[in-house]
């Protein structure tokens, strides 16, 4: 598939943000919110800012951008008309917790249900998102568990990474939470994506030239010319390749920047984070992280970026449609 740059940014951006307010909502309901301004602001213009700006790059991918309002109404039988509906009603509790904890300085009580609501719709979504692909039985390299679970692994991972930089930087202790949560996470999305990428390196062939054309019964099937003499919008969006070389080079550099890189680095901060302070008998206390320790924050959320950039190119540029058997293709 043609790797569009408008998709490739919505799916990154809004998945980050999703997986931040899923953490939100998690750090609501174990009762350690911070009550602190420049964590509350951080947090909500950053989300809001990803999620926002996600869903309106996917808008750019359209032939007619304009008509976008109309997939709401297949919600009956499009994923992507769930996913629309979805993101629209996620703003509701989303928006309502964040009139409550901005404005109001309340982060308990109704505020709590809003983020915990907030959070599970977040996941849901981004789960729409994935099903979007993975429902598409003409693309083998989607139509498996692994596109599900590696939505939303890489969506609460890179969530959960926003949450430690804004944690270090607004000087809190839900940087304990987010570590221990990424030293978890990190190594399981690192796993799925490794198992996504050996089912799809399989031989696990659907459909081939001869059952395609329905004359497999003669032999092998060959072309004697292309269907069109110029290029199409088929061949353009879904004849897109790419040598197994530069895939396996890209994958490589995907698992390092994206997930090996990031972890070293929060474990790097973790370790020269001296402002944290931890006792068997009293809670944990910060007195302000490092610079250093911030910096390698910072250079862990670039690197996972660029990473996940890299990774969610590859999900495209390395699926095939079943409709490319048509132009050359011998198997898919």
């Amino acid at each position: 598939m043609h790797p569009a740059k408008s998709v490739i940014f919505f799916t990154t951006a809004t998945g980050a943000g999703y997986g931040l307010m899923f953490w939100l909502g998690v750090l609501a309901l174990m009762g350690e919110l911070p009550d602190d301004r420049i964590f509350a602001w951080a947090s909500m213009v950053i989300g809001f800012g990803l999620i926002v700006g996600g869903l309106l790059s996917s808008t750019l991918h359209l032939g007619h951008p304009e008509r976008a309002w109309r997939a709401f109404s297949q919600w009956r039988s499009s994923w992507l008309s769930r996913e629309g509906v979805m993101a629209i009603l996620t703003f509701i509790p989303l928006s309502l917790f964040a009139i409550y904890w901005l404005f109001l300085g309340q982060s308990d009580g109704i505020a709590t249900v809003c983020i915990v609501t907030g959070g599970v719709m977040s996941l849901i979504t981004v789960f729409t998102t994935a099903m979007i692909y993975a429902s598409l039985k003409t693309i083998p390299a989607w139509h498996n568990i692994w596109t599900k679970l590696g939505y939303l692994v890489l969506c609460l991972m890179s969530g959960g990474l926003l949450l430690l930089i804004i944690s270090y930087f607004a000087d809190q202790t839900t940087a304990i939470i987010a570590h221990l949560v990424l030293f978890a996470i990190f190594p399981t999305g690192l796993v799925v994506k490794l198992l996504y990428w050996r089912h799809i390196g399989k031989n696990n062939t659907v459909s081939t030239a001869e059952s395609a054309t329905g004359l497999g019964r003669f032999g092998k099937v060959s072309f004697a010319g292309s269907p069109h003499t110029a290029d199409n919008y088929l061949l353009k969006e879904m004849g897109f390749k790419i040598a197994r070389k530069h895939a396996s080079k890209l994958r490589w550099i995907a698992s390092f920047l994206g997930f090996i890189a990031p972890i070293a680095l929060t474990a790097l901060g973790a370790y020269f984070g001296q402002g944290l302070s931890c006792s068997f008998t009293g809670p944990c206390e910060v007195t302000g992280f490092s610079g250093l320790s911030k910096l390698l924050i910072i250079l862990a959320g670039l690197s996972c970026a660029v990473g996940l950039i890299i990774e969610r190119w590859l999900f495209f540029a390395e699926a095939k449609h079943v409709v490319t058997l048509y132009y050359g293709e011998s198997e898919v």
